[in-house]
């Protein structure tokens, strides 16, 4: 099992987790080493790596929820790798989410 200790000590979290209604999730970062965005709401939230997200531009669509904030949601995350680090925006009707972004 990993010891947190070192986790922490060796990244630091800029974004804690919070749940948000915003078009825009994340602000351009280019120290982001990994990211997370996870759908709270009952309706598809449309996620857009770049500015601009609408229910008719966008990269991925997170499945929405059975009961809003029940953990059901779909998600995307980039935690390894390539990690993209510039504006990420949403999309959707009555958007509910949560997203974490972490810099090493």
């Amino acid at each position: 099992m990993a010891d947190i200790g070192n986790i922490v000590s060796r990244v630091s979290l800029v974004n804690t987790p919070a749940i948000s209604s915003s078009a825009t999730a994340l602000a351009s970062n280019p120290v982001r080493g990994a990211w997370s965005i996870q759908n709270l709401g009952t309706n598809p939230l449309y996620v857009r790596l770049g500015a601009g997200a609408t229910t008719s531009l966008f990269h991925v669509v997170l499945q929405a929820s059975v009961v809003q904030d029940d953990g059901t949601g779909g998600s995307l995350a980039q935690e390894a790798g390539v990690v993209y680090y510039g504006i990420v925006t949403i999309a959707g009707t009555n958007p509910r989410y949560t997203v974490t972004e972490l810099t090493s």
